[in-house]
């Protein structure tokens, strides 16, 4: 069998031209590696070297395929090294004029049949290639770092791109094992698309001051089960780079959440753009290196700070899934615990699936059936909310409406005695107006568990403008005692998690419905370029589309940015009943039960 594209010149010896050259020398390819600095090109050998080492200490190679693969990679300072090459491969600085002149000089060095290929990742593949000589020739072709890992590359035809062109980059990818997707040329394709816009709200969340670094990164791991933060994965990619990225999709899209936030031309131009240099939103021990020290903005140990009131028992107001789940953890935790439902049935339904979720657990051997014993043990149901008379903490988990939060607020202000903080588990409503709704404001807090709240280790504590020092204090300690991780924010729409995540999604349901790409080629992308767990439409169906939209819909309400509002297509599935796997079709469908 013919091997597809059998020598290939890298231009461009970073970080990630030499991943590239990685994969292709260990595909069986002939790889020329060329940059004017002899000191990358040393660099490169070096790190070729190094990870073909570890792939035979792995046993994933042995030595003499490692030599062979050594062997294949040769590496030089001028252009004209690749006048032999069948793909040219260029990862040069991200700017139009580096990546032009190297095109024009290709030009008048390689064969009119070898096929060129930009890595840009938001640069316009159709500029760069109407000037070249032989833009039919020209497309993208964007890796992911580290290139050895990651699993997606992104194909990028411009209007002029020849097809044929298209398939032996696309034979490439798959030799190499990795998954092409097919993308029309648009800033940021698929995969940066998305990501860059959620990583530049971020940004513009730390700068307001709205959050803390540390809170912001920790929320979106675990809160979403993201690799990483989105500021240390800013630190990570370079702040110059995201904001060239941005700089470049806002260009295209005139979308405000594109316009980079100002804090990072602030950290670009003072130099502090993120691990190459040793400082950008964290700091690390030296450039280039990946270990956090501490700063000026490190939090305080969290042990130094006061634990507020005591809090021996828990009332739980509410019978679904979300109230039986946050019962379960008080108790667990070793707290009394009411669970107060609208009737005796309901309450007693609700500690039923408390039963069968413990029960669950003793079969996989995560608890002994004596610690289950005592779990139930700890769960008094009743069906009225005068049971919570002497709790020390009430948590209401009842629906997502503002009238029946504030009803019950009101009924818990006159039930619960002096001193019990109040907490509310919405997502998405104002907790000030349930802290209105009672006679002791100072005392109401936001505790947003996560469903489902055995497993999910984060809570968001939302503090109003009225809420008091004690009841915040008393809120984060009973959060780390039930061995959940607390993170601050302020009572605007969204808190962290939901104000960065929904307008990823609506921004992914704009993409299909404009026809840029499909829902599996989005979801493929941002699965296997951003390590998210699922991707934006499989995720979108499970949280269900009637909440998703209802969620946009607050988030615009209260930024009244044109580019939050719900996408047309996601109101219209919405209005069609089509729900997501609830009612067994929403962006896809599935099987009824």
């Amino acid at each position: 069998m013919d091997i597809p594209l059998p020598t290939i010149a890298v231009v461009g010896l970073g970080t990630m031209g030499t991943g590239i050259a990685d994969v292709l020398v260990r595909a069986g390819r002939e790889v020329v590696g060329i940059d004017v600095s002899d000191t990358a090109a040393d660099r490169a050998v070096a790190a070729l070297e190094n990870s073909t080492a570890r792939a035979v200490a792995r046993g994933r190679i042995t030595e003499e395929e490692r030599r062979d693969a050594l062997a294949r990679f040769r590496t030089f300072s001028d252009l004209r090294a690749a006048a032999d090459a069948d793909l040219v491969i260029e990862v040069v600085p991200e700017s139009y004029e580096a990546k032009q002149e190297v095109f024009r000089a290709l030009d008048g060095i390689v064969r009119p049949d070898t096929v060129l290929a930009t890595g840009t990742n938001a640069l316009s593949v159709t500029r760069l290639a109407a000037d070249s000589a032989h833009p039919e020739r020209v497309l993208g072709l964007h890796f992911f770092t580290p290139v050895q890992a990651m699993k997606l590359v992104e194909v990028v035809s411009s209007v002029l791109t020849d097809p044929k062109a298209v398939e032996s980059v696309t034979r490439l990818a798959l030799d190499l094992g990795k998954e092409p997707v097919a993308v029309g040329d648009r800033a940021g394709f698929i995969a940066d698309g998305l990501l860059f816009g959620y990583l530049n709200q971020a940004a513009a969340m730390y700068e307001a001051k709205y959050a803390s670094r540390e809170d912001i990164d920790a929320a979106m791991r675990l809160g979403c089960g993201l690799p990483m933060g989105p500021l240390a994965l800013l630190d990570l990619i370079g702040v110059d780079t995201a904001r060239t990225v941005l700089e470049a999709m806002y260009a295209d899209s005139h979308d405000r959440l594109h316009a980079p936030a100002p804090v990072l031309k602030q950290l670009s131009e003072a130099g502090l753009t993120g691990r190459k240099s040793g400082r950008g939103f964290y700091t690390y021990a030296a450039p280039g290196s990946g270990e956090v020290v501490p700063d000026a903005l490190t939090p305080p140990d969290a042990s130094e700070a006061g634990g507020g009131r005591a809090v021996r028992s828990v009332g739980v107001a509410g019978s679904g899934t979300m109230a039986s789940g946050i019962a379960e953890v008080f108790a667990k935790a070793g707290y009394a615990v009411v669970l107060a439902a609208r009737s005796q049935e309901k309450a007693d339904a609700a500690k039923a699936r408390i039963a069968k979720s413990l029960a669950r657990s003793v079969d996989r051997g995560r608890m002994t059936g004596e610690a289950r014993d005592r779990t139930l043990a700890l769960i008094t149901p009743a069906g009225t909310l005068e049971s919570f008379a002497e709790v020390d903490l009430a948590v209401e988990a009842v629906a997502e409406d503002l009238a029946v939060k504030r009803e019950l607020f009101g009924g818990l202000d006159k039930i619960c005695k002096p001193g019990a903080v109040l907490a509310t588990t919405t997502s998405s409503l104002p907790v000030v107006a349930c802290a209105r709704a009672t006679t002791r404001p100072q005392d109401v807090v936001g505790m947003h568990f996560f469903n489902p709240a055995p497993a999910m280790k984060l809570v968001e504590i939302v503090r109003t403008v009225l809420t008091g020092d004690e009841a915040h204090a008393t809120v984060r300690a009973v959060t780390e005692r039930i061995r959940k991780h607390p993170v601050d924010c302020g009572d605007r729409a969204g808190f962290i998690v939901n104000a960065l995540l929904f307008p990823y999604l609506n921004n992914a349901i704009k993409m299909v419905q404009d026809h840029y790409a499909t829902l599996d080629d989005i979801d493929a992308a941002m699965r296997l370029g951003g390590g998210y767990p699922m991707g934006p439409f499989e995720l979108l169906d499970v949280v269900g589309l009637d909440v998703s939209l209802a969620i946009e819909r607050v988030l615009h309400r209260e930024f009244r940015d044109p580019g939050l509002a719900p996408a047309p297509l996601l109101e219209h599935l919405v209005a069609a009943g089509c729900l997501g796997r609830k009612t067994g079709r929403g962006f896809r469908e599935y099987a009824r039960r």
